[in-house]
């Protein structure tokens, strides 16, 4: 029990901090720690630092900003060998840090985190940026330079991220360049443990969906989605009590504001007359 309650806790601390003090790849590892335990993020940190330092070594005289990224896309992607894993993309090992700089496969999350913290090392700054259905990376000195980090660092022009946009929502969202907007280090962490959630729940793991809605909580406390859901889960898979605390917390925090309120007061209902029942 010890070995997960220590990267909890560790989470806890990070998710407390403002969002310019998250140290990204560190929490990240400990959203791994929590899935393997015994992990420690130290020697996975240390890769990054080691891969930054070969990359600021290379950028010892060059200047021109889309030359620096070349030299951080040939390191990750052609030497390192970092890639997509299109073929079998749902593995959760996608999405833990250190698998990704293990076996070398990801996520576009998972590779922008990657690129973005041996980037941060090596004073090539990039930001991730939340693009529906496939996350992506601009250069933070020049926004309209746009990466797509599952694709080996691929540039995209406005008409490939139209066309990407129309792919992965078949058309029912119209581009925006808004959705090019930087997210921080907090949003990012969600959206990796979203895709975590969307994998787990598909497989029925029940104590690891638990527990990627917990560190949801934890990284926005006053977000009620992660409370109903929890709730939800609780009552489906044989935990009423906790389920009826979740979804009474999830109404009060809502405070009326939310279309499924009614759905939600009749599952509690529903609950305790069943829980009566069983008592």
């Amino acid at each position: 029990m010890a070995d997960r309650i220590a990267p909890r806790e560790k989470f806890r601390a990070i998710a407390e901090l403002p969002d310019y003090q998250i140290d990204l790849a560190e929490a990240a590892l400990w959203i791994a720690a929590e899935e393997q335990p015994g992990l420690h993020p130290a020697p996975w940190l240390d890769r990054l630092d080691e891969l930054g330092e070969q990359l600021r070594r290379r950028l010892r005289g060059v200047r021109d900003e889309i030359d620096r990224l070349d030299c951080l896309n040939e390191l990750l992607f052609l030497e390192e060998g970092l890639r997509g894993n299109s073929e079998n993309y749902y593995d959760p090992r996608n999405s833990y840090l250190n698998e990704v700089l293990h076996r070398r496969l990801g996520i576009p999350i998972s590779l922008a985190v990657v690129c973005i913290e041996v980037g941060k090392r090596a004073g090539v700054p990039l930001e991730g940026v939340g693009f529906p259905g496939h996350f992506l990376l601009r250069l933070a000195r020049h926004p309209e330079i746009v990466v797509d980090p599952f694709d080996q660092g691929r540039l995209l022009t406005m008409d490939d991220c139209q066309e990407m946009l129309s792919k992965v929502t078949r058309g029912s969202v119209g581009f925006d360049p808004a959705l090019l907007r930087p997210v921080g280090s907090r949003q990012i962490l969600q959206r990796m443990l979203n895709n975590l959630r969307g994998i787990h729940l598909h497989r029925g793991e029940h104590e690891k969906t638990i527990s990627v809605l917990d560190r949801l909580l934890l990284l926005d406390p006053e977000d009620p989605g992660p409370l109903r859901d929890r709730g939800v889960l609780h009552i489906r898979w044989g935990d009423p009590e906790r389920g009826v605390e979740d979804l009474e917390a999830y109404l009060t925090a809502a405070d009326g504001a939310v279309a499924d309120q009614e759905e939600i007061a009749y599952l509690i209902s529903e609950t305790r007359r069943r829980m009566t029942l069983v008592n």
